[in-house]
């Protein structure tokens, strides 16, 4: 076989990749896009579940650890990107194809809305499963309530850009998930930007959306306008760092792909 089956796709290989791939995204049918979108949501909480288990106990404020909370939680994207679901956050790189008009911004938001509701819908489903499974009644759920609390009461600007510094790590893992040719490379090309952006306690739209109803079943003290107001400037944040900072950064970089 060739070497060049072997080898990483090249960058701006990638880019034509991550088009295509916005294209497809973008004509999935409605029932299609929502059983993703909700398995998405899932996943992704299921990675937060583990970082609770990983740091129960454990001083948040000690780098080691925070390295391990990150290690774990990178299960979630994991399963996004090698199972195969539709993540809001991941899913800012559609603005590639939108900006070179290989799909329309009513496509483009359709999508974006139906998978933040999925993600919402998986994320919070998931979070109740594991209150009635009695999980979240000893030092795991003290984990989320205590995460929940601290969240809930970050300022607008920090929520802001701790959101858009999380998607640019989170959209770059899928960036570099589209080099590899191979699961494991996927796997590997996940992990350490998502170690990262959890290590160093930046936010994350779809990840929050377990972590504080899995707190508040715990008996997390946030308000709701704490949690509801921490999602909306977190969300504004990962679409700023993932579309902007990662996706338009790239297709300035590249110029118009077609794949």
């Amino acid at each position: 076989m060739p070497a060049e089956h072997h080898d990483a796709y090249k960058p701006a290989e990638i880019a034509a990749l991550i088009e295509t791939a916005g294209v497809a995204k973008a004509a999935l049918p409605l029932h299609r896009m929502a059983t993703l979108a909700l398995l998405a949501g899932a996943f992704i909480g299921f990675g937060a579940a583990f970082w609770c288990l990983a740091m129960a106990g454990a001083d948040a404020t000690f780098g080691p650890h925070r390295v391990l909370g990150g290690a774990v939680f990178a299960l979630g994207l994991i399963l996004v990107v090698v199972g195969g679901a539709e993540l809001f956050t991941g899913n800012a790189l559609m603005v590639m194809a939108a900006v070179d008009r290989r799909i329309t911004l009513g496509a483009l938001l359709r999508n974006w809305g139906i998978v933040y509701l999925g993600n919402v819908v998986g994320a919070v489903g998931l979070a109740v499963a594991f209150g009635l499974s009695g999980l979240l009644d000893g030092p795991m759920g003290a984990t989320a309530a205590k995460a929940a609390t601290t969240k809930a009461a970050l300022e607008p600007v920090e929520a802001f850009v701790r959101g858009a510094l999380c998607n640019a790590l989170v959209c770059l893992a899928v960036w570099l998930s589209f080099a590899a040719r191979t699961a494991t490379d996927k796997i590997l090309g996940v992990f350490w930007p998502v170690t990262a952006f959890v290590a160093l306690g930046l936010e994350h739209s779809v990840a929050n959306m377990f972590l504080f109803p899995a707190g508040l079943w715990a008996g997390s003290e946030a308000s709701l306008a704490g949690v509801f107001g921490n999602l909306l400037w977190v969300t504004l944040g990962n679409v700023v760092g993932g579309a902007g900072g990662v996706a338009l950064a790239y297709r300035y970089a590249y110029g118009a792909m077609r794949g």
